[in-house]
């Protein structure tokens, strides 16, 4: 089925689009990767051609050049464009909103204008829970309240609602708005995986770092939360099983006979674990006790944020399928491999 489908993949290099290529390569997608490598490594492509036994074709430039992306767009006879390219640091678009603002909806803007100007009509945009309000503790569903804390989940609901508009206006046909809780773990070959430049701003990372003695210790934000043990709750999902959902993603806008539709749609696993339990997971998988200490929470935080996957289930007929301790063993396995390389 999917033989003649032709998608570009913005931010393929990244971590999750690298996953994200890797999946659509094996289902029998032909893939082009643009990436401007401002947060991945530029041997990325050559890993994933390893995995695949494919050749990536690989695009360096930034997703706000709308020529080129409208070149890129033309030359590879593109069909659907998945949307991974932007910035993703809470903390730190709380401390230059400017340049995530810039970066993500303006990145959209220019994605959009130039799928307009060559006629593609079909988008599978990364989307972010941080587009919930925060408030709840129940799992979010589709219908939970709007209404992000911080600009990183601002600069994804203003696309969501963009994306909206553009598709009622005929300016592109359907769309999907994957909703990610949080990814983490990597691919089971150690190939690829989370590999931040510089100092990492998620959790899974920043673990991994300092159980291989690269950073002293792992601050936890705040353990007064009104949580099972005072730390943050999150859905944690294995990115192969995020990857994996773009997938379904895309076959289900190439199957659907529905046309000037915008879905959204959550991509979690329904479970969630707090700070403490992810050290204490990593912790066995690594074979140490990962140091860390308390610390103040961090502006933006909420104290649990857990997905209600039903929606995915019922139509895309996907579902999360790897556990919090494959998720860290996985983790720790691209780590060390890391560090060999690097040594």
């Amino acid at each position: 089925m999917p033989n003649n489908k032709r998608v570009l993949i913005t931010g393929g290099a990244g971590f999750i689009g690298s996953h994200v290529v890797v999946e659509l390569v094996s289902a029998g997608y032909s893939v082009a990767i643009l990436d401007n490598f401002e947060n991945a490594s530029v041997d990325v492509p050559d890993r994933i051609s390893q995995i695949t036994k494919k050749e990536i074709p690989v695009i360096r430039a930034d997703v706000r050049d709308q020529s080129k992306v409208a070149e890129t767009l033309a030359k590879f006879s593109v069909n659907e464009v998945i949307h991974l390219a932007g910035k993703k640091a809470v903390g730190e678009s709380v401390a230059d909103p400017f340049q995530y603002y810039d970066a993500n909806v303006g990145g959209g803007l220019s994605l959009l204008r130039a799928m307009n100007d060559t006629g593609v009509e079909r988008l599978i945009f990364s989307s972010s829970a941080t587009v919930y309000d925060g408030t709840s503790q129940d799992l979010l569903d589709e219908r939970a309240p709007l209404g992000p804390n911080n600009p990183y989940g601002r600069t994804k609901l203003f696309l969501e609602e963009i994306i909206s508009d553009a598709v009622a206006a005929g300016k592109i046909a359907s769309a999907i708005s994957l909703r990610y809780f949080n990814p983490v773990g990597c691919h089971s070959s150690g190939k690829i995986g989370e590999n931040p430049v510089g100092a990492p701003n998620n959790l899974f990372p920043y673990i991994a770092q300092t159980a291989a003695g690269l950073r002293d210790k792992v601050s936890v934000f705040g353990d007064d939360y009104n949580t099972r043990d005072g730390t943050g709750i999150r859905d944690y999902i294995h990115v192969v099983d995020l990857a994996r959902g773009h997938v379904a993603a895309l076959d289900y806008l190439a199957d659907s006979s529905q046309r000037d539709a915008h879905l959204r749609v959550n991509l979690g696993t329904g479970n969630g674990h707090s700070v403490k339990e992810v050290l204490a997971a990593f912790s066995d998988a690594c074979g140490l006790e990962v140091p860390h200490e308390i610390v103040g929470r961090r502006p933006g935080d909420a104290a649990s944020c857990i997905a209600n996957p039903e929606l995915a289930e019922k139509l895309l007929n996907w579902r999360a399928g790897h556990t919090l301790e494959q998720m860290c063993q996985d983790h720790w396995a691209f780590q060390c491999k890391l560090q060999t390389v690097q040594a």
